[in-house]
């Protein structure tokens, strides 16, 4: 089976995640997802996005989209589960994990960053 991978580094600015949830509506129609899930994605990254810009001290983000016959993988780096209580809007970044826990089928955390997956169902009933 094979996999398609498509990774984007952009700077560490609130400008540019327009332009990552402009790029994974393109990559949810290329794979024919609904627009539902389209959405849940979109969402989920931006959630990820704003933690990276937030909790991460690099210039960059690194944003990988692994596509698969059966599943879309996103990795984000700089997203950290854990929110310090010194961050301002601390509930309202704490809301943006369980956001993005609830909108993806499966969500895991790394040294790097996070890891969501969003399952392909087939439509066969």
């Amino acid at each position: 089976m094979n996999k398609d991978v498509i990774s984007l580094i952009i700077p560490r600015k609130p400008d540019y995640i327009s332009l990552i949830r402009l790029t994974t509506s393109g990559i949810g129609n290329s794979m024919a997802l609904s627009v539902d899930d389209i959405e849940d994605i979109k969402v989920s990254i931006g959630e990820a996005c704003i933690n990276a810009l937030i909790l991460n001290e690099k210039e960059e983000i690194l944003i990988v989209f692994e596509i698969e016959e059966e599943r879309l993988t996103v990795k984000v780096t700089g997203v950290k589960e854990n929110i310090p209580d010194y961050i301002e809007d601390k509930k309202e970044r704490e809301l943006g994990l369980l956001i993005i826990k609830s909108l993806m089928d499966k969500v895991a955390f790394t040294e790097n960053g996070i890891e969501m997956i969003k399952y392909i169902e087939d439509d066969i009933q």
